[in-house]
């Protein structure tokens, strides 16, 4: 391997964990979404979340 092609492996390793770190914060900000959003509907429907077993 040359050093330009180390160098360019490096920049696309760094690149990838980029993506990979942002990708992670959209899903912990989805998923920290849909769980409020599916509380604030089961307030608002008086369902009891909590009893209801779905397998």
């Amino acid at each position: 391997m040359t050093e330009n092609e180390h160098r360019e492996t490096i920049k696309r390793n760094r690149l990838l964990q980029a993506a990979h770190e942002e990708m992670m914060k959209f899903e912990r900000k989805e998923n920290e979404f849909r769980k409020k959003d599916r509380e604030e509907r089961v307030s608002e429907l008086h369902l009891p979340l909590n009893e209801i077993k779905i397998h």
